[in-house]
């Protein structure tokens, strides 16, 4: 993958980037190093978003994954769509991205503890760099509530 970073970019594995807003060179750069797909989980109508981003990926012959999350309002159908997706993804390397990575990372942190075993120690210190400690009162109730209906699960 480039070493282009992206804003707040964090790197699992081989095959996962997670990162901020990728501007149409970065994406363009991904392509060429072999992403296979991107997942985006902002709004269209976010300040920044890149405008027919779904049209740019597909053109650069990536797959394209839009799951529009409120900053102010995510939800558990949210996460069921992104885990969702994240369990068909095909092999390759993939981004998964919003405007700064925050919704990524609350997101797949939920996605690691419920298929990769991982502990909520292990998904706030993938949340710990991009976070900075700050948890939004509607992120930390939701994060909050997944992990009971997570471990209710188990």
């Amino acid at each position: 993958m480039p070493e282009n970073s992206l804003f707040n970019e964090i790197r699992i594995g081989e095959q996962l980037i997670t990162g901020g807003q990728p501007s149409a060179e970065q994406l363009r750069a991904l392509a060429a190093a072999g992403c296979r797909t991107v997942i985006n989980l902002a709004p269209a109508t976010s300040q920044g978003a890149l405008p027919d981003e779904g049209e740019l990926v597909h053109a650069l012959g990536m797959a394209y994954h839009h799951i529009p999350v409120a900053w102010d309002r995510p939800s558990p159908a949210d996460f069921q769509t992104f885990d969702a997706v994240m369990q068909a993804l095909p092999p390759g390397p993939a981004l998964l991205h919003c405007m700064a990575n925050y919704r990524v990372t609350a997101f797949y942190g939920l996605h690691a503890m419920k298929h990769l075993g991982w502990s909520a120690d292990q998904a706030d210190a993938l949340m710990a760099p991009i976070w900075q400690g700050e948890l939004y009162p509607a992120w930390r109730d939701f994060i909050a509530g997944m992990r009971e209906g997570l471990a209710g699960e188990g």
